[in-house]
């Protein structure tokens, strides 16, 4: 199992403090040196008032915190969780990508979505009701772009005339595209462009408000990553080939009882299919954010990665 820290800003509750760059270098430093394969930061470059109010939470501009985090950090995947693909243009998308992966040595996990938040889209000037096709769109010209750079591009809403110039990533042919949502659309763009899936194991209430279809626990998402499974073999594709990764149980890493029982929650989405898990912080204050990051690094990912359950005191 692989383990991605969800930077605290993302929290709706997370303290003031969190878009300090020297709290955001140090947290990606040590949750690199702790263990952690992963850093998530998502996109939502105009977010409503209403929206922060009732469950929303502080942002960056994505490519510009992960590029920030290439350079404080030397080994950990960066990842967009997501990327809103309708938000761009697909030159544009190619290129912040690319500008991160080359800048990180080959470093990102290309996480995409549609979005949800129509407010946001009506700020942007994007057609709400076109996200869907638009992200099988912008999709599509992006694996094209990464693909064969030089060969122009063009689609409903752009359109380039001739011979391109552009810097290929340094992952080839592209970095990994991971695939957001938990429909069977989703795990349709997965077969057809993705290296990985990210479903969100949620009630109905919290994915009608994300605008995607309800998995509510683990037996459900096993079906739904069998179906997956199922949909590559048809393909043609190794289903081992494509990642998994969902949010992690939630484990006080310093109570060795909680971290015994989430140990063997993980086991049960190990079993699922998930190969990689997303770990919330405490985002009550830096400081705190850095001892639960340093606790789970120590009394969950190690054990883990010494293939056992024993869990360590801390003091």
């Amino acid at each position: 199992m692989k383990f991605t820290m969800t930077y605290p800003s993302e929290e709706e509750n997370a303290a003031e403090g969190f878009l300090d760059p020297a709290v955001l270098a140090s947290l990606g430093g040590l949750a690199e040196s702790s263990g952690f394969d992963g850093i998530a930061l998502s996109e939502h470059p105009a977010p409503s008032a209403k929206w922060r109010a009732s469950g929303g939470h502080d942002t960056l501009d994505l490519a510009v915190a992960l590029g920030f985090l290439s350079a404080a950090t030397s080994r950990i995947r960066l990842q967009s969780l997501l990327y809103v693909l309708p938000f761009h243009t697909p030159y544009l998308a190619a290129k912040a990508l690319t500008t991160i992966d080359i800048l990180s040595g080959g470093r990102l996990i290309a996480g995409v979505g549609a979005g949800y938040l129509r407010s946001e889209f009506s700020a942007l000037g994007v057609p709400f009701e076109d996200r869907a096709a638009l992200l099988d769109s912008h999709l599509d010209a992006l694996v094209k772009i990464w693909t064969t750079p030089a060969e122009p591009v063009s689609g409903p809403d752009f359109t380039a005339v001739g011979p391109m110039w552009l810097q290929p990533p340094e992952q080839r042919p592209y970095p990994p595209i991971w695939i957001g949502g938990n429909s069977a659309a989703a795990r349709r763009r997965v077969v057809a462009h993705g290296n990985g899936w990210c479903p969100i194991i949620a009630p109905p209430s919290m994915s009608a408000s994300i605008r995607t279809s309800t998995i509510e626990d683990v037996p459900a998402l096993s079906r739904a990553i069998r179906a997956l499974s199922d949909d590559l073999e048809r393909a043609g594709r190794d289903p081992s080939s494509v990642d998994i990764q969902v949010e992690a149980p939630l484990i006080d890493a310093d109570d060795p009882a909680a971290v015994r029982r989430g140990q063997e929650q993980i086991e049960e989405l190990a079993a699922a299919g998930v190969t990689w898990l997303i770990v919330h912080l405490d985002p009550s204050s830096p400081q705190a954010a850095e001892q639960s990051l340093l606790a789970y690094g120590q009394n969950v990912i190690a054990p883990q990665r010494a293939g056992t359950k024993e869990t360590p005191h801390v003091g």
